[in-house]
């Protein structure tokens, strides 16, 4: 212990001192990284469907437990941008700037064109729910249009191949082509059937994420208004297919709070979900495989959850803390435990020094022992 004491009295006394990130680190380490910037990639964008009113669409991109496979092939999302319209006016010859309109730019979304056309059958619904087209028959006795397209309560079309323009036979589907104004219930005894077509998508959701937080963009009422299937090129060997999406949409909210520990997806949409995350607890980060004293997955987290097993009296309880034992026996097997703690002790101490004290003592370095 005399030797940490006299390491760290050096520190004080040394007159040699290292310049170093002590700055930086002092800008934005400072009240929880609170001024650090966002890392790009840390994001995730959810799709609120509207299937409670297009019960055709309940099941396709929305399971069971509320989860959507969209949210894990985006590759980009922009963020929303505003445009503010203004006119400079005179006031007696003053030029005064007034505020006249405010527009919202349309965000462009790209997505990995993925093997299980979860992409593809997003646009050839959106497609099929909003135009004609897609739903006329093509060179088979159903209307398909693919895998994707059977519609079994539309009797067959015709085949796009004929022509017709001077046959007295148009009628049927031949002339129902463009847009869909009308709803699904429109011309039924539904209550809700005079409420105009509901949109596709209620909203869409944009998560950055950072430090256990998350911020959240929500774009209203979104509608697509340009869709790109992308190029296929046999000079790209290692290409990856993307298709990309812009939309338009009505206004934007804002929202942040805590991602949550045991079931992210609650506070942040699809993220986390164990339908398609591992939620097993990595080797490294498991109570006893770190040899460290004060840190996770060291030796008193471990203590702690060899305490708690016990308390709860049953096998699994047993088996749980035998296991932890096990794990921090083999860890720290051959180990001084006397050098780990002082050294984790002599971190934390020249950690709090740097992001507490003055800068003049701040400055000063904490010579390791020999």
């Amino acid at each position: 212990m005399s030797s940490f004491g006299q390491d760290f009295l050096k520190g004080f006394t040394t007159t040699n001192s290292l310049r170093d990130y002590t700055h930086a680190s002092r800008v934005f380490r400072t009240n929880a990284y609170e001024l650090k910037p966002r890392f790009k990639f840390l994001f995730h964008v959810s799709f609120t469907i509207n299937v409670e009113q297009i019960p055709m669409l309940n099941g396709v991109f929305v399971t069971q437990d509320n989860s959507s496979p969209l949210s894990y092939v985006v590759k980009t999302v922009d963020l929303p941008k505003f445009n503010i319209q203004n006119e400079t006016m005179n006031q007696y010859n003053r030029k005064r700037v007034v505020q006249t309109r405010l527009d919202y730019d349309p965000v462009t979304i790209t997505f990995h064109d993925d093997g299980g056309d979860n992409v593809r059958k997003l646009w050839y619904y959106y497609f099929s729910y909003y135009y004609k087209d897609p739903s006329q028959q093509y060179l088979s006795p159903n209307n398909t249009n693919g895998e994707l397209g059977a519609l079994a309560t539309r009797q067959a079309g015709f085949g796009y191949n004929a022509r017709d323009i001077y046959s007295d036979n148009r009628t049927g589907q031949i002339n129902d082509w463009g847009f869909i104004g009308e709803s699904w219930k429109d011309g039924t005894n539904s209550a809700t059937s005079t409420g105009g077509k509901p949109p596709f998508f209620r909203d869409i959701r944009i998560y950055g994420m950072d430090q256990h937080k998350f911020a959240e963009y929500v774009l209203i009422n979104p509608i697509i208004t340009n869709w790109s299937h992308d190029q296929y090129d046999y000079s790209q060997g290692n290409g990856m297919m993307q298709n990309s999406m812009t939309i338009k949409y009505e206004t934007v909210k804002y929202y942040n709070g805590a991602i949550g520990n045991q079931r992210p997806d609650t506070n942040v949409t699809g993220f986390g979900d164990p339908a398609h995350y591992d939620t097993r607890i990595s080797p490294i980060a498991r109570p006893g495989s770190t040899a460290s004293i004060f840190g996770q997955g060291g030796l008193l987290s471990t203590g702690q959850g060899i305490l708690e097993d016990l308390e709860s009296g049953t096998l699994l309880g047993l088996v749980g803390a035998a296991q932890k034992a096990g794990t921090a026996v083999n860890t720290f097997k051959g180990k001084n435990l006397r050098s780990v703690a002082l050294n984790e002790i002599n971190t934390a101490a020249k950690n709090y020094a740097r992001d507490n004290l003055s800068g003049d003592i701040r400055d000063w370095v904490f010579p390791k022992g020999q």
